[in-house]
């Protein structure tokens, strides 16, 4: 007999799955019970590494911390990172498979299923329910023969599924119903209810429309979530923080690779009222900028064409003789580089290609990916300030950095070793370490220190960011709880739903 579940499918990418599922998760938990997260296939350039060194989707990650258990890989079965247009790294239980095109990896789908399975009912065994999530849509009707994300997963762990809409991209009411009905019939059936998400507005007004679809498709709608902006990390890129947030004090600029990964690293500094986080696509949009980062690249050599094509080589120097501060991150730390190599094109079909030069250093990506929890000290001043603190953080990178000078390491690791740069005072610093600014002292050195150069207070938010997401976690439990029928999906969960 199946333990209770739930799977949360949408009518398209980024109606809102990742997140509603966190906060169910959290709900579920608030209410007494162990509850894990799970998605089986994930596609996404964010990732994380578990404590046993394994790969999984952020996404799964952010819904465990909600549903306060610690991140497995079993939550997250297999993850595909693009690293082409039509390609990419195939991770499969936590570890590097091979690299797939989509029409390959479409045929080997049907030899993952049983290992799909065989993972969820190990994490099944540990937990008193299973909140499931989708991928896409489960109407992509060409793709459903080998599926195993959406109505495939839940015919594997006989989960019942909420549908998911978007509101607020237009034409919800087609959206679910055209949903629901290129599903077969047995599909259909597993559909227990519907919400409509990011809704602004009267809800009243909406109602009749509401109504007028429980009539037509004989499915109840479990809620209408309005519209809100927490600051959890999102699953992909399609996401409203890429959009400029206005006038701020401090404008931190990230670089928008085409192949950027991780960009959750920065979401620490939205949490900060008077910073603006800005991913940067042009030369022209560098202007302002207090503090430039090099984020995390699936394809850095790629990536470091990109920047040369774009005219944003020259924007970077003219930025550091201005001595605005660059720091860079995994792949971002690459590029800060001399040379960029990948003589067995592992990431790249360009064997080699100069980087920025502003560190003496050479990236050799090698075959064996790292992927590592480390802990240590962080070293090393800001324009003049002292940066000294804990921090943790976590690798994942297929390159090897090494250096044709002596320079300042950026972090002391606990186990000996030595991580990153910092070099001129703080203007040029990097790090294969993914997490660096969740730490409190990083962020508070480098955004305090930047605001008083600019003559303003050095603001006194302190707050860790583990608990800054606790509290979005909290708040996000508190509107669902406020606008979904939680009644009506605990009771489907158990199967005793009228």
């Amino acid at each position: 007999m199946r333990k209770p579940n739930i799977m949360f499918q949408g009518t398209g990418s980024s109606v809102g799955k990742s997140v509603l599922t966190a906060g169910v998760c959290r709900i579920l938990n608030d209410r007494g019970y162990t509850v894990a997260p799970f998605k089986s296939q994930n596609m996404a350039l964010n990732s994380f590494i578990t404590k046993e060194g394994k790969e999984m989707g952020r996404a799964q990650v952010v819904q465990a911390e909600a549903a306060r258990i610690e991140p497995r890989v079993e939550m997250n079965p297999i993850l595909l990172k693009p690293s082409s247009d039509v390609g990419s790294q195939v991770v499969l239980r936590g570890e590097v498979f091979k690299n797939m095109d989509a029409a390959t990896y479409h045929e080997f789908k049907p030899q993952l299923a049983d290992i799909v399975l065989e993972t969820y009912r190990k994490l099944e065994k540990d937990v008193d329910c299973i909140v499931l999530e989708g991928a896409g849509s489960p109407a992509e009707i060409n793709l459903r023969e080998n599926d195993i994300v959406n109505m495939g997963m839940a015919e594997l762990c006989d989960a019942p599924v909420i549908l998911i809409g978007d509101i607020d991209r237009g034409g919800v009411f087609a959206s679910i119903y055209g949903t629901y009905m290129l599903l077969q019939e047995e599909e259909q059936k597993r559909i227990k209810g519907f919400v409509i998400n990011k809704f602004r507005g009267d809800v009243t007004l909406l109602q009749s429309g509401i109504d007028m679809l429980e009539a037509l498709i004989h499915v109840p709608c479990l809620g209408v979530v309005p519209y809100f902006r927490l600051h959890i990390d999102d699953e992909d890129s399609v996401t409203m923080r890429f959009a400029h947030s206005g006038e701020k004090n401090i404008t931190v600029g990230v670089l928008r690779l085409p192949h950027i990964s991780n960009f959750t690293d920065f979401t620490p500094f939205e949490m900060e009222e008077d910073v603006e986080v800005r991913y940067i696509k042009s030369a022209q949009e560098m202007d302002d900028v207090d503090l430039l980062i090099l984020p995390g690249s699936k394809n850095t050599i790629e990536d470091m064409v990109f920047l040369k094509e774009m005219g944003m080589v020259e924007k970077i120097h003219a930025l550091h003789d201005k001595k605005v501060p660059i720091f860079g991150i995994c792949g971002g730390y690459q590029i800060l580089g001399n040379r960029i190599t990948d003589s067995n094109n592992h990431e790249s079909a360009i064997e080699t290609m100069e980087g920025l030069g502003l560190v003496d250093a050479e990236t050799v990506i090698s075959e064996k990916k790292r992927t590592v929890q480390v802990q240590g000290r962080i070293n090393g001043s800001f324009q003049g300030s002292k940066i000294d603190g804990a921090v943790t953080g976590y690798e994942i990178h297929m390159g090897v950095t090494s250096f044709h000078q002596c320079y300042e390491p950026l972090v002391l690791l606990e186990n000996g070793e030595i991580d990153g740069v910092s070099l001129e005072d703080g203007l040029v610093m990097g790090t294969y370490l993914h997490g660096i600014f969740d730490n409190i002292e990083p962020r508070k050195t480098i955004l305090g220190t930047l605001r008083r150069n600019k003559g303003l207070s050095e603001g006194v938010n302190v707050e860790s960011f583990a608990a800054f997401k606790e509290r979005q976690y909290d708040e996000l439990a508190e509107l669902l709880e406020n606008h979904l029928d939680m009644e009506a999906i605990v009771r489907i969960m158990k199967g005793t739903e009228v």
